[in-house]
């Protein structure tokens, strides 16, 4: 379908339904750890140490999420490097002991716990080289870059991931985080082929697809013909069970990076939230974040209303908890020492972290008393119940 050039403005008259949040809960960024080098090193960090250069969750935090916070959904990195170590090459040979400890993970949330997991490569659309992420290693799919892996090796390894976990409805398949660099035509290529290496096993789960430009919501209907809002709504799931996954953060250059908090997400999810409700598409946020300065709890606040109020978004995450964070922080600090989203964090005077001055005075309290906690993960959405 033609798109129009005018669809920012669809959303100042379109009607809204009624909002409903099925999932909401925290990303867990710590899996994707001890790869980075200072000096770009190839190879540093690979395959690593779990438990020491690398974690993906901590169960203790996890049962305060879930437990205290009765979020019923965490988004869990880990490195494709790992996953399928370069000797191997991208596919559908696994390194099977990395393989258990993520696979512990994703049951202890997802089993043990009964809430729902994203499954979170996260390597912007790259591999074979993440010491300099997210710029360093070859994008999938670049037939110009000989060292590069291939869109088929991408949808092997999907294939063979989605396989190890079809019987588990509780698992979401992530395709990639945040993209960005590249041809929109490629992205579009390696996400379409994923999807259909994922269906192909005949799984079910639910798969949520990034776009390119870091899946920045307030840059999805600009850049032309390179736009996530040209290509995205043709991607063909033939199980209609795909949604949209958008971040947006809230300082000067969309980063994250920044204390400042100065981009209000309502105006500049306008677009976005227009294209969705045009193709009936669902979304969700699975990354935005904030400091604790005023106008951050402000926007913060904002973007969770938002999306409450907003049929079209379905379920999100914060940016970030996780184990191996320490005082530092995941986003919105100038890199200051202000701990991050995970309970009990620090800031690096031994103050209050992230989780005392953002997590519970805003976020917290944003969570849904009622959630999805049983039946599979879609995006026509489940039974709302409350956490017991």
């Amino acid at each position: 379908m033609k798109f129009s050039p005018t669809l920012a403005a669809l959303a100042t008259w379109l009607p809204a339904a009624s909002a409903t949040i099925y999932f909401a809960g925290v990303a867990q960024s710590s899996g994707e750890f001890g790869a980075w080098s200072p000096t770009q090193t190839r190879g540093t960090g690979l395959p690593g140490r779990f438990g020491v250069d690398y974690a993906f969750i901590s169960n203790s935090g996890i049962d305060t999420m879930i437990d205290t916070h009765k979020v019923n959904l965490h988004r869990v990195a880990f490195l494709l490097e790992r996953m399928c170590p370069l000797s191997y090459g991208l596919g559908a040979k696994f390194n099977e002991t990395h393989f258990d400890h993520f696979k512990e993970a994703i049951d202890y949330i997802t089993i043990t716990k009964g809430a729902y997991a994203i499954l979170d490569p996260h390597n912007y659309m790259r591999y074979n080289d993440p010491s300099s992420q997210p710029f360093s290693g070859s994008v999938i799919g670049n037939i110009s870059d000989p060292t590069a892996a291939t869109t088929a090796q991408f949808a092997a390894f999907w294939g063979e991931l989605a396989r190890r976990f079809a019987d588990n409805e509780k698992v979401l398949f992530g395709l990639m985080n945040e993209p960005h660099s590249m041809p929109s035509q490629l992205v579009f290529d390696n996400l379409q082929a994923a999807i259909t290496a994922i269906r192909a096993t005949g799984a079910t789960n639910m798969i949520i697809t990034p776009g390119n430009a870091w899946s920045g919501g307030h840059y999805w209907t600009k850049g032309g013909d390179e736009a996530n809002s040209k290509w995205i709504h043709k991607l063909v799931d033939p199980i209609k069970n795909l949604a949209v996954d958008i971040h947006e953060y809230l300082d000067e250059d969309f980063s994250g990076g920044h204390l400042a908090c100065t981009q209000d997400p309502v105006p500049n999810l306008a677009g976005v939230t227009s294209w969705l409700r045009h193709h009936g598409l669902k979304a969700f946020i699975t990354e935005f974040g904030g400091s604790n300065t005023t106008e951050c709890t402000s926007m913060l606040n904002g973007i969770l209303d938002y999306m409450a109020e907003n049929d079209e978004y379905i379920g999100w995450t914060a940016w970030a908890a996780g184990p191996f964070w320490g005082p530092n922080s995941p986003c919105c600090t100038d890199q200051r020492q202000y701990g991050s989203l995970e309970p009990g964090s620090k800031a690096s005077d031994g103050g209050p972290g992230l989780y005392a001055t953002v997590w519970l005075p805003v976020m917290s309290k944003k969570v849904p008393a009622k959630l999805q906690w049983s039946g599979p993960a879609n995006v026509m959405g489940g039974v709302l119940t409350e956490r017991v």
